[in-house]
């Protein structure tokens, strides 16, 4: 049983995703579109919230349920998901986890993971999973730009805010919210099959992706700390060769370890990731506005290796440049295709 556990202010996007994608796989395996071993049953989903109660969406539709969010029956081989929750802001944060609706939720959660059931959360539920504490001294991620609160306030989860999903300890989180269906996927081959998983990809076009870090608008992240901003200006000035943790430190006028601390504080990860992350930015336009090989483009953007850049590249966006190139390519085509037949 795959259970959504929803309070006001659910995310109505990742939700519906998350019903379509447990449907189809209930769909594919009664179709026998995917060989699996005799008798294991398709998925079967409902939506609960903690007190039986509709709930309002951020969209401000009300949502009825289910039921309420019973333990009963619950156990190891169940899910218990929780879709995003709407909120954008470290205020927002602190101010949903005193609601009643959530403190109730967060020990329901924490009584779930207790007795086995796999628990798992996209976007900002994953602070109501790392309240419930199932998320200490485990791996996990969280939305993009909410990364630096997350590792703020739970210091004990090992926070991996440019994965897209991260399982550890059979508790699952994904980033924001359309990470939701890949939560979703990745849920459905542990629990049924990889095989079903890929085949609901295939059927509803979902792309496989590992990482957030290509969706990351550094803009967004950057704006709160000036030394950031001076850091960002350094490298960019400078993108075509490799630059030392010394020489950031100098251009925007702090030690090293004062610069690691500011970074690590606003961005959660080193001034030198900070730096890769804006070359291979600089090497995604080179990739999707040119025609430069490959290696060109890697020497471009500082990298005279071009092993170690084609590595880089897919940590920190999940494809391989050519891949980056040709998914662009088919991109442009399309809208192309589009506008004349329109």
């Amino acid at each position: 049983m795959v259970t959504h556990l929803v309070f006001d202010g659910v995310a109505d996007g990742p939700l519906g995703v998350a019903l379509d994608i447990v449907g189809a796989a209930a769909r594919v395996m009664r179709a026998g579109l995917v060989a699996l071993p005799k008798g294991r049953p398709p998925p079967r989903q409902r939506i609960v919230s903690v007190d039986g109660e509709p709930v309002r969406t951020s969209a401000g539709r009300t949502l009825a349920v289910d039921g309420a969010l019973s333990l009963r029956g619950l156990g190891a081989g169940d899910v218990l998901v929780l879709p995003g929750l709407g909120m954008a802001t470290a205020p927002e944060i602190s101010a949903a986890l005193e609601r009643p609706d959530v403190v109730r939720g967060v020990e329901l959660v924490a009584r779930a993971a207790a007795k086995g059931v796999l628990v798992a959360a996209s976007c900002s539920a994953t602070f109501v999973l790392a309240a419930a504490r199932v998320l200490e001294g485990r791996r996990a991620t969280t939305t993009w730009w909410l990364g630096p609160v997350f590792a703020q306030r739970f210091p004990r989860v090992s926070l991996c805010s440019d994965r897209m999903v991260v399982e550890s300890g059979g508790v699952f989180t994904a980033g924001s919210a359309f990470a939701h269906a890949d939560l979703m996927l990745a849920i459905l081959a542990h629990t049924v099959s990889p095989s079903v998983a890929h085949m609901v990809a295939r059927y509803l076009v979902l792309d496989e992706r590992a990482s957030q870090a290509r969706y990351m608008v550094l803009g967004h992240l950057r704006g709160a700390d000036p030394v950031i901003r001076q850091l960002e200006s350094f490298v960019t000035s400078n993108l075509g060769r490799q630059v030392t943790i010394h020489e950031m430190a100098r251009a925007t006028a702090t030690s090293p370890r004062t610069l690691a601390r500011r970074v690590a504080k606003g961005l959660s990860i080193t001034p030198q990731r900070f730096a890769q992350r804006l070359r291979i930015a600089q090497a995604v336009h080179l990739l999707e506005t040119t025609q430069h090989p490959v290696d060109e483009v890697s020497a471009r953007v500082g990298y005279a290796d071009p092993a170690a850049f084609r590595r880089i590249f897919r940590r920190e966006t999940g494809e391989t440049p050519r891949a980056r190139r040709t998914r662009s390519s088919v991109r442009e085509a399309e809208a192309r295709r589009g506008l004349r037949e329109g």
